[in-house]
């Protein structure tokens, strides 16, 4: 590729993210799409509807990412989750402070997103605190106490953390059809016992995970494929345009919304420009709001008190904390990572489930005390 189509495959790349940023959002306003209504669903009313509907999105962006490092088109090792060091304390730890504080914020960072679309003030407020927080976790004051305490326990393994590369050695297979095997199998099983009952055959559930499992796996396709340069004409080394971290980036809701909060903030600074997380972002919020306007669902809506108040406040900030130390969210690890196959996303998806349903009883008790 010559310097000059570059600017053209830039934008290329970006308007992809935007789109999918946008349908994204419009696909959750529509159906409803929450991992923290999906698990408070299940905590406080047995109902596993949009559990069902969130699994059934891990399982389409597990088989279809897993299929392209068959193909080898991309590769696990070219994510920021697949790399050989294991920071699973941080994993552990971030995983619960996110899950808990997603709980308090009515909602993760995606949702977080959808409901400002939506006409929430309350959102918009959690998403001020939860980027600043982020930004402070990602190079600030709780970076600093972060890599001087929990990242640095951590397992160095021998080949990256993704399933498929650390068990192929032993199994005498080759890591891409390992990576087609144990991610075709997951991912199969998953949606059989999604599809097993009936409220996991409702249109809504089909339209949200298989909707929202086929938007992470396209951003994986743009940024692994449409975005990928063998060798950059700037640098002569391989280059993944309009990403962040350099590496292929999929769906994440913690560390761009430090990003958009730092470009909408600073946007004279011509060194601050327009990459897949700003782009992901924003698109989500206008997508969300097109489908809350046309579909009567827009409201304004404010904070009940000062205890609701407190409660968001503080949900944003350890869902800022808590989501940089852990690498992800309930969809930056939760399925962006997981469909990697990577072991330090599995850590942290449990330890966010587990975090939020120590959220759930917390406010069950809060509850009951008050009555």
């Amino acid at each position: 590729m010559q310097e000059a189509d570059l600017p053209g495959l830039v934008a290329q790349v970006l308007g992809a993210g935007f789109a999918l940023g946008v349908a994204f959002g419009a696909l959750a306003q529509r159906t409803h799409f929450c991992t923290m209504g999906a698990l408070a669903d299940v905590v406080y009313t047995g109902d596993w509807a949009r559990m069902r509907m969130w699994l059934l999105a891990v399982a389409v962006a597990m088989l279809g990412f897993n299929a392209m490092v068959a193909a080898g088109w991309v590769r696990a090792a070219d994510t920021v989750y697949a790399g050989p060091r294991l920071l699973w304390l941080s994993h552990a730890l971030g995983g619960l402070l996110f899950g808990f504080g997603m709980v308090l914020a009515s909602g993760c960072g995606s949702k977080t997103l959808v409901r400002m679309g939506g006409g929430s003030l309350k959102a918009l407020v959690v998403f001020l605190v939860l980027a600043t927080a982020t930004a402070a976790t990602l190079r600030g004051i709780t970076a600093v106490a972060r890599v001087a305490s929990v990242d640095t326990v951590a397992l160095t393994l021998a080949t990256g953390q993704d399933l498929p590369s650390l068990l192929a050695p032993a199994l005498g297979m080759s890591s891409r059809s390992l990576a087609l095997a144990l991610g075709g199998g997951l991912g199969l099983g998953l949606m059989t016992w999604v599809m097993a009952r009936p409220e996991g055959r409702r249109p809504e559930v089909l339209l949200g995970g298989l909707g929202v499992g086929a938007l992470v796996l396209g951003l994986w396709w743009v940024s692994g494929r449409l975005g990928h340069l063998d060798e950059h004409p700037l640098t002569l080394e391989p280059a993944f345009l309009a990403s962040v971290s350099g590496r292929m980036e999929s769906f994440s809701f913690v560390a761009p919304t430090a990003y958009t909060l730092e470009w909408l903030t600073m946007f004279s600074d011509k060194s601050r420009v327009l990459n897949l997380a700003i782009v992901t972002t924003l698109g989500v919020v206008l997508g969300s709001a097109a489908v809350a306007l046309a579909t009567g669902r827009f409201r304004w809506e404010g904070f009940a008190g000062t205890e609701d108040s407190a409660n968001h406040l503080a949900g944003a900030v350890l869902m800022g904390v808590g989501g940089v130390t852990a690498m992800g969210c309930t969809v930056g690890q939760g399925i962006s990572g997981v469909s990697t196959l990577a072991l330090g996303s599995f850590i942290a998806l449990a330890a966010i489930l587990a975090g939020g349903v120590l959220g759930l009883r917390y406010l069950a008790w809060r509850l009951e005390r008050q009555a």
